[in-house]
């Protein structure tokens, strides 16, 4: 999630547990800081752009490495604020859960986190809530900020503690069940198109969670069917893009590229531009406009080589008719978005695909 809700989720779990003892402030402050500590990892350099991609929620934000390093972030908290030295436990408890609650919040995106490593070193992304929703945000803010204007813990912030944590946690549940309703009905309408993908995967669209894209991959295409929860089934919209034709095995040949396309779980394209071949992670982002996107080869000849992979600059924000699409389908309204709509798909066998997203065919011949 974004560095704001991160701030803020960690304001609220301290205020929770710490604000009895040290009040509103304070508490909030504390909570604030430890709810941050985890993402502190993108200051440490991996090696190039696409260790720095994958790598990141990495052992920082593992459950087994908090529990491990809690004493070291807790202990100065008891020594430094005099309330706290007979509540060791709870001030321990609250470092903790700071920090769990931001990886786990993490682990509801899309892009994954490693929660179980080293156990488990694979990340864990279940995908319901887009990075920036301000409707799971806001509780926490308005408690923040509240919490800010207060000196004496009082039963009025007590129960706005209970409630802004009540309600940013019923609408992660809320987001899971959304994500089921949209997977499901977008599986639906990719059968009616007779599309047999070989795996799929429901993302909500941006700051909401009323409008979602599912992603179906097969061997030589992807299609983004965008399902308005509020819609009938004559709202979805279907558009098929290539993912590269021949271009595909170069995802077996060039290492960052297979580790680019491993972290993605199958959910990538490759295209070439300028004699240089690009991996394009498909979850993130909006086609073609994605959020993370790596030069890996250049071309030389009808050779292939292998570079100092090179993170390409996101495209942020969108054009007015973007951004009136992206309401349509919050409202359940169906709509042809214009930047897709040469390739939306009927269930023929063409994809009618112009323009920069349409990668030439060319066969890998790493060097």
């Amino acid at each position: 999630m974004d560095s704001v809700t991160q701030l803020v989720l960690g304001a609220a779990v301290g205020a929770a547990v710490l604000g009895p003892a040290v009040g509103p402030r304070k508490a909030a402050l504390i909570g604030a800081v430890m709810g941050t500590v985890p993402d502190l990892d993108v200051f440490v350099p991996m090696g190039d752009p696409v260790s720095d991609f994958v790598l990141h929620r990495g052992p920082s934000h593992s459950l087994i490495v908090h529990a491990l390093v809690t004493p070291l972030f807790a202990e100065p908290l008891v020594r430094l604020f005099e309330r706290l030295r007979d509540r060791r436990a709870f001030t321990y408890l609250a470092v903790f859960l700071c920090f769990a609650t931001h990886a786990l919040l993490d682990a509801v995106t899309i892009y994954g986190t490693r929660i179980f490593w080293p156990l488990m070193p694979d990340p864990v992304g279940l995908g319901s809530l887009f990075i920036i929703d301000p409707l799971y945000s806001l509780p926490l803010i308005v408690l923040f900020v509240w919490a800010l204007c207060l000196k004496q813990w009082n039963h009025s912030f007590a129960r706005g503690v209970s409630v802004a944590l009540i309600a940013s946690t019923a609408y992660l549940g809320w987001s899971m069940a959304a994500q089921q309703i949209a997977l499901a009905r977008g599986q639906a309408a990719l059968e009616r198109l007779g599309v047999e993908p070989e795996r799929t995967v429901a993302t909500p669209m941006p700051f909401n969670t009323l409008f979602w894209r599912v992603i179906a991959i097969e061997p030589d295409r992807y299609l983004n069917v965008y399902v308005p929860l509020l819609g009938g089934d004559d709202a979805l919209t279907a558009y098929a893009h290539p993912r590269g034709g021949d271009l595909l095995a170069c995802a077996d040949t060039i290492e960052t590229a297979t580790v680019l396309s491993d972290f993605s779980k199958g959910f990538f394209k490759l295209w070439e531009v300028d004699g240089r071949l690009r991996v394009s992670d498909l979850r993130m982002g909006v086609t073609p406009n994605y959020v993370f996107q790596f030069e890996v080869a250049e071309r030389d000849g009808g050779t292939l080589t292998a570079l100092v992979p090179v993170r390409l600059p996101t495209v942020r924000g969108g054009n007015d008719q973007d951004i009136a699409w992206l309401w349509s389908g919050i409202t359940g309204n169906r709509a042809v978005r214009s930047t897709e709509a040469e390739a939306l798909f009927d269930g023929g066998e063409g994809i009618r695909v112009a323009g920069p997203m349409a990668p030439p065919s060319s066969a890998c011949s790493p060097g």
